[in-house]
């Protein structure tokens, strides 16, 4: 029988922002600013790596089309 419960072989990163030390490490490391990064959560009401860097690359694309 195989094994249906299927283990994801990437760990989610989690983005904290209630400390200014982590938001400043995640604007960082996404390039852009603080005040981005928080809106990006907002608009994906996700604190998921994953989710919040789509959103930011789908606004980037979106300004170099407009």
């Amino acid at each position: 029988m195989k094994n249906l419960i299927q283990t994801p072989s990437i760990k989610e990163e989690i983005i904290l922002l209630s400390e200014e030390t982590d938001r400043n490490y995640w604007a960082n490391r996404l390039g852009v600013s603080s005040e981005v990064l928080k809106s990006a959560v907002r608009a994906t009401r996700s604190i998921m790596l994953n989710q919040v860097t789509a959103y930011l690359n789908q606004q980037k694309v979106k300004i170099s089309i407009s």
